[in-house]
């Protein structure tokens, strides 16, 4: 038995970017789209710094920013729109990921941030993180679809391997990695220092291999088909 991988597969390895191409993902509820700061600082920004919310006939009200997105999070940019919008631009500019704005199909509002990061295309290996959304559209299908378009999109690049992490305490995100199809792999102690404390890091990932039938799970949970 040989783990020499096939050449088509090889090839991926030295034509893949470091930066992920940009890209549009349509889904029912969902549409992912790069990330302009002109274009979307200030409606996501509206969205996720405490201030109630309101999307067509959809409200909700004042809420704690900390509590409810940005706790596990390498950033608090609710401040204001400036330091917001400076958020949006450093994460836009890191050469290794794709920030992608979730936009509600139904009212064409951006209701939160998903990111194709960590990308280290010479392993076929990149990461979904930097997720995020506003509380107005926690607990609906919006992160269920939005993972989902990211995961097809990268297994039909090429990538054998799809990474998710989280902070050990953040147990919906963990919760989320699982009912997903992701596999947990373990905790890395000590790994990173937010915001000043401690964080030990939640492995989670998805292999090549797993996803055809983790895909028809997501897209029965999604679409009510197999």
């Amino acid at each position: 038995m040989t783990n020499t991988l096939p050449a088509e597969t090889l090839a991926l390895t030295k034509t893949l970017p470091l930066k992920p191409a940009p890209v549009i993902l349509t889904g029912r509820s969902v549409k992912l789209t790069p990330v302009d700061v002109d274009r979307d600082a200030a409606a996501l920004f509206a969205v996720s710094n405490g201030a109630p919310i309101s999307i067509d006939d959809r409200q909700y009200p004042a809420y704690d920013p900390e509590a409810l997105i940005w706790s596990y999070l390498f950033y608090s940019p609710y401040a204001n729109l400036d330091t917001f919008r400076s958020y949006l631009t450093e994460q836009i500019n890191g050469a290794d990921r794709l920030l992608l704005c979730v936009v509600d199909q139904a009212s064409g509002h951006p209701v939160g941030v998903v990111t194709l990061m960590s990308n280290v295309p010479s392993f076929l290996r990149i990461e979904l993180g930097g997720i995020w959304y506003s509380p107005i559209v926690q607990r609906t299908q919006a992160n269920l679809e939005s993972t989902y378009l990211m995961l097809v999109h990268a297994f039909e690049l090429g990538y054998r391997r799809v990474e998710w992490k989280c902070d050990s305490r953040n147990e919906r995100s963990r919760r989320s990695a699982l009912r997903m199809g992701f596999q947990f792999e373990g905790i890395q102690e000590q790994h990173m220092i937010i915001k000043g404390q401690n964080r030990d890091t939640a492995w989670y990932r998805m292999l090549g291999h797993e996803w055809p039938a983790v895909r028809k799970t997501l897209e029965s949970m999604l679409y009510g088909h197999c």
